[in-house]
C-alpha cells in the first residue's frame, strides 16, 4: 500500500501541479491579450 502511494505521490503529484500553472498561465496570457487589443483600439480611437 505504502509503495502505491509513493507512486501516486511521485508520479501524478508533479503532473497535477503542472497542469495547474499551465492554466494559470494561460488566463494570464488571456487577460494581457485582452489588455493589448483594449489599448490598440484606444490608440487608433485617439490618432
Amino acid at each position: 500500500m505504502n509503495d502505491w502511494m509513493n507512486y501516486v505521490a511521485n508520479g501524478y503529484f508533479p503532473i497535477l501541479v503542472t497542469a495547474f500553472l499551465l492554466v494559470r498561465i494561460e488566463s494570464k496570457i488571456a487577460a494581457l491579450d485582452s489588455s493589448i487589443k483594449e489599448l490598440t483600439r484606444i490608440i487608433e480611437k485617439h490618432s
